[in-house]
């Protein structure tokens, strides 16, 4: 079966917010570009506030314009989420696009977050979780917000362990990572699921980028000061195997399509149109994982997840 191709119009955004989590690099510094270019004000949702000065001096560069500033967070700490969600709400701007991008990927030892939670579920879904929570109000008070929360084709080998979420029977850094990106898909789907029901006004979707060229994949990974072979390897692809990659601005159209798109869905998974959803540039619909579209599993998660970083969507 072939999948459609979707076609990315990227409307005048002039007037819209937009808080985009890891926005100093990879797919979040592309996606704040392209937001700012549009006109949209921009909230680079980061850790380091050095590299996001100089993330917004780079995009200034190419984008003069550019409206951007910087919140500092860090999704492994539920007591930062709060303080953002804090801050955001203090200045009462609705917010019409959050970008829930931000991503651990493979510590080689088992690591936990502030609050105790195995990093890469505890960061990537808990942390996206919590912040999309606390925002929850500015997002209600935007006419037809968008959440966009991006996932991985990691997720399709990922399985929930309902028993046992912060891998202490055992940790094997790829197989949670897509347990996490497994989870963020559930969770947009089920956000979607609750907005419409709830009559909450806001449309949630997920996206995935494919193989995209980031420093999430080249670089050395959390808790590693070298790259891994397999890192090292996947760089000397991208010199000699280019149409195996996507650039950042090719790999950030599926989650572009999904926050700005007069024709995106809600509940719906985009990425990539090209093989097995890797490469070849364009949106499509993207294949969901089987257990994202299991209501009782997604329903599970969103209680279990509640349980663990206090945070309830109150009607």
């Amino acid at each position: 079966m072939v999948k459609p191709s979707l076609t990315l119009q990227v409307p005048d955004l002039s007037g819209r917010f937009a808080v985009v989590t890891g926005a100093n690099s990879g797919l979040g510094f592309g996606l704040t570009k392209r937001l700012a270019a549009a006109g949209a004000d921009v909230v680079m949702a980061i850790r380091s506030r050095p590299k996001g000065e100089a993330a917004i001096a780079e995009i200034r560069r190419e984008v003069p314009a550019a409206k951007l500033s910087i919140r500092q967070l860090d999704l492994s700490s539920l007591q930062s989420v709060s303080a953002l969600g804090d801050q955001l709400g203090a200045e009462g701007r609705p917010i019409d696009i959050l970008i829930n991008n931000a991503g651990i990927m493979t510590p080689p030892q088992r690591q936990q977050t502030d609050d105790g939670f195995e990093l890469q579920f505890g960061a990537n879904h808990l942390g996206h979780f919590a912040l999309t929570g606390r925002l929850l109000p500015l997002l209600r008070a935007a006419e037809s917000a968008r959440v966009v929360t991006v996932s991985s084709l990691a997720a399709t080998q990922g399985k929930i362990e309902f028993g046992d979420p912060n891998a202490e029977r055992g940790y094997k850094p790829m197989y949670s990572y897509g347990i996490a990106k497994l989870a963020q898909l559930m969770f947009a789907v089920e956000l979607d699921r609750r907005s419409r029901l709830g009559g909450w006004g806001l449309m949630s979707n997920a996206a995935h980028p494919g193989l995209t060229k980031t420093n999430l994949l080249s670089g050395a990974s959390y808790g590693r000061e070298k790259p891994t072979l397999q890192a090292r390897l996947t760089r000397l692809t991208w010199r000699l195997l280019p149409f195996m990659w996507l650039d950042v601005d090719e790999g950030i159209k599926p989650t572009l399509y999904a926050a700005v798109s007069p024709d995106a869905e809600g509940a719906k998974y985009y990425g990539p149109r090209g093989f097995y959803e890797t490469v070849g540039g364009g949106v499509t619909f993207a294949g969901v994982a089987r257990l994202a579209r299991s209501e009782t599993d997604m329903t599970k998660l969103w209680q279990l997840s509640e349980q663990l970083t206090g945070v309830t969507y109150l009607d």
